[in-house]
């Protein structure tokens, strides 16, 4: 899957005692409601991150993983995380959404019936 937008916040990496290594981001997504989605990545994809800044646009590479968890009480919950592994720069274009528009004609759209003239009806109904 692929998440696309402008980066939001980029947090500094994080080692664990048992060496894991993360590093977070999170995007602000570009539609009519942006969302701002926090991504991490793990291990050796927290290099990915060294070349970004705070208001780039990009495009993301995303797992999406979850979990279950049971808690010493015996109740059972769910976790979602989202992990990054690709990052494209994406060209700036504003601060606009980005939305699919109609393809534009370069000729001016007729109301003539094309067919009107044709008197031959092969249609066998």
């Amino acid at each position: 899957m692929e998440l696309q937008g402008t980066v939001k916040k980029l947090f500094d990496a994080q080692t664990f005692a048992s060496g894991f290594q993360k590093r977070e981001m999170v995007i602000l997504t570009q539609e009519q409601y942006p969302q701002p989605i926090n991504i991490e990545f793990l291990s050796d994809k927290i290099s990915l991150l060294d070349n970004l800044k705070e208001g780039e646009n990009v495009k993301v590479g995303i797992n999406i993983r979850g979990r279950e968890w049971v808690s010493p009480q015996g109740e059972t919950k769910y976790f979602n995380s989202i992990t990054g592994w690709k990052i494209e720069k994406v060209m700036d274009n504003g601060s606009e959404p980005t939305q699919a528009s109609p393809a534009q004609s370069a000729s001016p759209v007729s109301n003539e019936n094309p067919f009107a003239g044709d008197d031959d009806d092969d249609l066998p109904f």
